[in-house]
């Protein structure tokens, strides 16, 4: 007899379809898996024959043949344990086939019949409402899937109790989201003593989504200005907000809501270039997929190999990245605001007024040169953030906090996207000139400014959006010569 249920494969961000096919047939016992299947999809047979035994179902012994079509696709994950199972028990009769129709299902079986929770549950219930059908899915998973509005999803403990469904012995269960347990703890600008340039610059980077470099000896800030970013940017839209928990499902995080929080990723300076990119064998989301909507945050700058950071330069530009491989070429989304830090030279000291630097100048130009011009010239932002003394940290003003600053940030957000429906940040082009309006002091000053700094044509646009930003925080209509003159400020040179 044959069976035949459907099931899905993850290929990047995408829920491919497959039909789990499952024929039992007189013979000598055996089993075959053919489809183009990964270890950890031939493995599933072991897991399947003691699953059935333990839950108390028959195993065929006949000539078994499970095809995972399309065949031409590579399948990958321990989801498809679930579906095999259930083909096997439909190819008996123990299922009902009519049970099957309109059913998408996945899952990972334990060998005593539990049900484990699967990667990518929001792309798999995508993938059942792109095709008008039910999803059946482990319980914790079910849980996951059912943050996609407009798909029912159905979440069993074990494979008996999705018999039990199948076989209407039982009700199933339409699976609703965990409610949203303790939000994400917001970090506070107070907490940073001093540092007001770097604070406003902060500013000025969340409200116009603009990429920031701060340089700075050891313990002066520069990961508590960075980690309290995410809090200072809107959160995200419906829209927003799936498209970025779709990604994190992908990549396995078990989500408990969606996520409404731009991203905060800050991977170490040894990360891979696949592990910052994206890769394998069928491409997974990098770290820069990870910061989508969010901030990617990399400290110790110059320490990231010059593969991984060259390889940042497309994406800075595209919002997307494309991971090319022999079997596969895909495209995942990467708007990131990138935030940076790094020591003004090897030991760190450089500029401090009290401790003496111990770097050669031709070693302090060799940690520098580790960041190239190109790459360089993409930060809109470049700020000195100086260690202050412990005399000056007992005497710093606490300074504004971040529901304050986000107050501003939110308004010049609203203004720009009524105007242009971007943030400045993304302003190129025919765009750019048209909705920049400077006053005629605020050009000439920025002429002088470009012909003494040597900009390039990036540079010259770059410190356009700056100002136009800073205008924004003002609710000016106009891009003046005090925004173009703090506009300057953050062109620091290395």
């Amino acid at each position: 007899m044959l069976a035949q249920v459907r099931s899905y494969t993850l290929f990047g961000l995408d829920a491919v379809p497959v039909t789990v096919e499952v024929d039992v047939s007189p013979g000598l016992p055996s089993y075959a898996l053919v489809g183009l299947p990964d270890k950890a999809v031939e493995e599933s047979r072991e897991r399947v024959r003691a699953a059935l035994k333990n839950s108390g179902f028959p195993y065929p012994q006949a000539r078994v043949v499970v095809n995972l079509a399309p065949a031409e696709l590579r399948k990958e994950g321990s989801h498809f344990d679930l579906p095999i199972a259930l083909g096997l028990l439909a190819a008996q009769g123990v299922v009902p086939l009519e049970g099957l129709a309109g059913l998408a299902v996945a899952g990972e079986l334990g060998l005593d019949g539990a049900l484990r929770p699967v990667p990518g549950a929001v792309n798999l219930a995508l993938g059942a409402l792109g095709e008008g059908k039910k999803l059946l899915l482990p319980l914790e998973s079910a849980k996951e899937a059912a943050l996609v509005e407009g798909v029912e999803v159905y979440g069993a403990e074990s494979l008996l109790q999705a018999v039990a469904y199948l076989r209407g012995e039982e009700d199933p269960k339409r699976a609703e989201p965990d409610d949203p347990v303790a939000l994400i703890e917001v970090l506070d600008l107070r907490d940073v003593k001093g540092q007001a340039k770097a604070k406003r610059a902060l500013e000025i980077a969340a409200a116009g989504y603009h990429h920031l470099l701060m340089v700075g000896s050891p313990g002066s800030g520069k990961t508590m200005l960075a980690r309290r970013l995410p809090f200072l940017l809107p959160p995200l839209s419906q829209e927003a907000a799936l498209e970025v928990s779709r990604i994190h499902s992908a990549a396995g995080q078990i989500l408990k809501g969606l996520l409404r929080t731009p991203p905060f990723r800050a991977p170490h300076h040894t990360v891979s270039y696949a592990g910052l990119i994206g890769g394998g064998a069928i491409p997974k989301p990098g770290e820069v997929s990870l910061a989508h909507r969010g901030v990617l945050f990399l400290d110790e700058f110059p320490e990231f190999s010059r593969d991984a950071l060259e390889a940042l330069r497309q994406p800075l530009e595209d919002g997307v990245v494309t991971v090319s491989r022999a079997r596969a070429s895909l495209t995942f989304p990467a708007r990131f605001l990138l935030v940076a830090a790094m020591n003004p030279c090897p030991c760190g000291w450089y500029g401090d007024p009290e401790r003496a630097c111990t770097c050669t100048p031709a070693s302090r130009q060799r940690y520098v040169g580790k960041i190239s011009g190109p790459l360089l010239d993409r930060f809109d932002l470049v700020v000195e953030v100086p260690r202050l003394t412990p005399a000056e940290l007992a005497r710093a003003p606490e300074g504004e906090g971040t529901e304050a600053v986000r107050e501003r940030v939110l308004r010049a957000r609203e203004r720009m996207l009524a105007r242009q429906g971007r943030p400045n940040g993304e302003l190129a082009g025919k765009a750019l000139r048209e909705h920049v309006r400077l006053t005629s002091g605020a050009e000439n000053l920025l002429q002088a400014a470009a012909k003494r700094m040597l900009l390039s044509a990036r540079s010259y646009d770059r410190l356009l959006r700056v100002a136009r930003t800073i205008a924004d925080l003002q609710g000016a209509e106009s891009v003046e010569e005090n925004h173009v003159a703090e506009a300057l400020a953050y062109r620091k040179t290395l």
